[in-house]
């Protein structure tokens, strides 16, 4: 029988851990393979995520990419908070965030973790998850550029922690904004220059 662990530090280590192995699953790695679409590192931007799936044509599997690498996050947070409590579901989504962005399977160049970071954030209070969804689209849909969709959602999330009643996770989603701009560097570079592709573009 295996001893119950009740220090307070081995359980955040547990979530950690476990957070970062869940996000590390490339879903759209396998997903593009599984149908036929190749390498996903050899295609578009070389990206792991739904937007460089969709540059394949095939919008089905971008979608499943998109929900997966999304549910990741989320399931991540939810099963933390339900083993461990809230500390360590905050943890678990960030260490899941990193998973996406650096997963050991791949010699750690991994995704940009937008998507992974809606998910965690719906299961983190879903209020401010659902208002940084609502944010991406309507970026997505008025300028059709993914990434600039991203960022302004990303700065947004601890402003939308604070408006919609939860403190509690502002901290953490200004961190994971700050992480998604590092990760968005090239992108930010290519909006200044008036070159980066819109959504759908090959």
């Amino acid at each position: 029988m295996l001893p119950e662990i009740t220090n307070p530090t081995s359980l955040l280590l547990i979530a950690a851990v476990a957070g970062y192995l869940l996000g590390s699953v490339p879903f759209g790695v396998l997903i593009s393979k599984a149908m036929g679409l190749g390498d996903l590192r050899k295609i578009g931007s070389g990206n792991i995520g739904a937007t460089n799936v969709l540059r394949t044509g095939n919008k089905k599997a971008a979608a499943a990419t998109l929900i997966l690498d999304g549910g990741k996050g989320a399931v991540a947070v939810l099963l933390a908070r339900a083993f461990f409590g809230e500390d360590a579901a905050q943890i678990a989504g960030l260490t899941s965030f990193f998973g996406h962005c650096f997963p050991v399977w791949l010699g750690f160049k991994g995704g940009k973790g937008v998507a992974t970071f809606l998910g965690l954030m719906l299961a983190l209070y879903w209020p401010v998850g659902i208002a940084c969804c609502l944010t991406w689209l309507a970026i997505a849909k008025t300028l059709r550029i993914s990434s600039l969709s991203a960022l302004v959602a990303a700065a947004a999330s601890p402003l939308w922690a604070y408006a919609l009643g939860a403190p509690e996770i502002a901290a953490l989603a200004a961190a994971l904004a700050a992480l998604i701009f590092v990760r968005h560097h090239q992108n930010i570079s290519r909006l200044l220059s008036g070159t980066e592709p819109k959504i759908g573009q090959k």
